[in-house]
């Protein structure tokens, strides 16, 4: 038995090489190949698209700072990180013209070669760099999308090598977008934590100090977009997930009592969900949702992810303020450390934070 469960145990930040899905789709083929089917997955739950007794909440950046609107604009907050775990943040502070040029070199890069893509393709042994994500077997189904991954904050944690010199703005603009990026979370942090009555400015700090990755993926048109998955249902490790949309095509889809409910984009707003690491810290008060991406018949999609870690010094666990007065933790307590090597060496059978469980 322990042989098995340890020839179960997988390194997932290593990824095999896998076709590109763009390159395939620009064949206009008929039908999906076999290895893209998900016909038991996609048709899982009912799909709920967006009805509006069943709205995503929308939360204003706005109203959380200005004292006179704080107090409510908190309450929505957190009732809207304790039952969805996903919102869509208005009046973010993050400028315009570095979401305007982001897109834009989102789309650049895509439009290339696939052999000017390749020359950032991932290495051996890492995620980062130009390809999928936790493909780890010849026989496993496939994702419909393309991606770019790439660390971004600090800078000593880039590898420059796979930062696309080609389009020419592609670094210098994914630069200014990560600190954009970086502002948003802080701020958005720090409101959490005055929703959960918590220090603020530690945790704020925490985060200015953080990591953060950007992936910038790409779902391009399927010809039978309802038997496969542009990203397969997960939760998210990071702290907070900020996601942009490069358009207004839906495919985000947020799991919500029992039901999958399509996130409308809307413009000018940023897709905020909880991470597992949030949802340590506040002991299970608030969740990180279990979220997938659907795919278009005719349209491509593209979108813009920033995972939002802590400070690595960091120690992963409940906050103080929830066990002192005899409550016990739901979760463990680990380093940074101990936390990012669980999650990339685990069972995929297992739930990652049903493991971090007490």
């Amino acid at each position: 038995m322990e042989a098995e469960a340890a020839a179960a145990t997988l390194n997932l930040e290593c990824c095999l090489p896998v076709p590109s899905v763009q390159e395939l789709a620009i064949q206009q083929p008929e039908a999906v190949p076999p290895r893209y089917i998900r016909d038991h997955v996609v048709g899982d739950h009912v799909i709920t698209v967006n009805p509006s007794s069943n709205r995503v909440p929308l939360i204003d950046m706005n109203k959380l700072v200005d004292p006179d609107s704080q107090d409510a604009e908190l309450r929505r907050l957190h009732s809207a990180c304790k039952h969805w775990g996903l919102f869509q943040l208005i009046n973010h502070g993050a400028a315009d013209e570095s979401l305007r040029n982001m897109k834009k070199q989102a789309q650049e890069f895509f439009d290339l070669p696939l052999e000017e893509k390749k020359r950032r393709g991932q290495k051996p042994g890492s995620l980062e760099g130009y390809g999928q994500a936790f493909v780890i077997s010849e026989e496993q189904k496939l994702d419909w999308n393309d991606m770019i991954f790439l660390r971004t904050l600090p800078h000593e944690i880039r590898k420059l090598d796979l930062w696309p010199e080609n389009p020419p703005k592609f670094r210098e603009t994914l630069e200014t977008y990560s600190e954009e990026m970086r502002k948003v979370a802080t701020s958005l942090v720090r409101s959490m934590a005055m929703a959960l009555e918590l220090e603020a400015q530690e945790i704020s700090d925490a985060y200015q100090e953080g990591l953060y990755e950007v992936r910038t993926t790409l779902y391009p048109p399927c010809p039978e977009p309802e038997r496969v998955i542009g990203i397969t249902q997960h939760a998210d490790y990071s702290g907070i997930t900020l996601l942009l949309e490069c358009g207004n095509i839906p495919g985000l889809q947020v799991l919500k009592d029992g039901q999958w409910v399509t996130v409308i984009p809307v413009d000018g707003a940023i897709v905020a969900n909880i991470g597992h690491i949030m949802e340590i810290m506040s002991n299970g008060i608030y969740k990180a949702p279990d979220h997938r991406a659907m795919v278009n018949r005719f349209k491509e999609r593209r979108s813009i992810t920033t995972f939002c870690f802590p400070s690595s010094s960091v120690k992963i666990g409940p906050a103080k303020e929830f066990t002192k007065s005899g409550t016990p933790p739901l979760y463990r307590t680990l380093t940074y450390a101990e936390y990012r090597h669980m999650f990339y060496n685990r069972r995929l059978d297992v739930s990652f934070i049903d493991m971090l469980k007490l």
